[in-house]
């Protein structure tokens, strides 16, 4: 996997909090970005769940008790969704290698109450991550977050969202192996 402070982060990136961060919304965060052009920049939490179900927030699927995940701090009242597979709703932004953003809705009811879409191929999110045009580069530069470049479809489907920082700083090898090892406070170490 590629890393590279200098690179623009591409929809189907992950940027990953490096060990140190301290803002509460993004500690040991991995972020997927789903869009970065002139207005800004917009990305998903993967791995930080939320208290809420899906049942609870959407009256047509009341029968899924499906975990939602904080998407970030800003507009938690706003729900999102990525899946993985093949396209299978209109509108879909591709997010690389098998890896879908959004799409219509009232398609997702449909196919989740007619079983047509597997769970554990899709995750729902409140809120997301933003930031203005600049700001995130600005924060790469303060080595605020790590670039990984290379889709990560599998990561992040199959892995717990407690282990997913570590796994994918893992898999990026090299000095991020011995980061995924960092413990959260040096001090208890």
């Amino acid at each position: 996997m590629k890393e590279n402070s200098k690179t623009v982060p591409q929809p189907g990136h992950l940027l990953i909090s490096e060990p140190f961060l301290q803002d509460e919304n993004f500690v040991r965060s991995v972020v997927l970005i789903c869009e970065n052009n002139e207005s800004g920049a917009f990305g998903l939490v993967l791995n930080k769940v939320s208290i809420l179900k899906l049942n609870e927030l959407i009256d047509e699927l009341d029968f899924l008790n499906t975990e939602v995940y904080v998407g970030g701090p800003v507009e938690q009242n706003t729900l999102h969704f990525i899946y993985s597979g093949q396209k299978l709703l209109d509108g879909s932004v591709s997010l690389g290698e098998n890896m879908w953003w959004g799409g219509s809705f009232e398609q997702l009811i449909l196919k989740l109450n007619a079983s047509e879409i597997d769970l554990e191929d899709i995750r729902f999110f409140i809120g997301y991550s933003g930031w203005s045009v600049g700001q995130l580069e600005s924060e790469l530069e303060e080595k605020t977050w790590i670039v990984c470049e290379k889709s990560e479809t599998e990561s992040i489907f199959k892995s717990s969202p407690e282990e997913l920082w570590r796994v994918i700083l893992k898999k990026m090898g090299g000095e991020y192996q011995v980061l995924a090892n960092y413990p959260i406070d040096p001090r208890l170490n």
